[in-house]
């Protein structure tokens, strides 16, 4: 199973945050599973490999997602603080 998934954003450093944020999921999963993101310009790409069971598949694709959406909080929230 494969699922490509792109998230476009209104800028570079919003993509950015959001690859950090999920950056680590490309190290640490388990054998059969890959993770691969990557920012080009505003928008974060990630591929997922996944040769085990129809359930880490989804599982990963849906902590992906919440990872992302986290992070976008956070980012939109931050990003209305002035720093004096």
């Amino acid at each position: 199973m494969e699922a490509k998934i792109i998230l476009a954003y209104r800028g570079k450093r919003e993509a950015e945050a959001v690859t950090r944020a999920v950056s680590p999921d490309n190290v640490k999963v388990p054998s059969g599973l890959s993770i691969n993101t990557t920012r080009r310009g505003a928008k974060v790409f990630t591929l997922i490999k996944c040769e085990i069971t129809l359930p880490t598949f989804i599982a990963t694709i849906d902590d992906l997602l919440s990872c992302a959406s986290i992070a976008e909080k956070v980012f939109s929230v931050a990003s209305k603080w002035k720093v004096a």
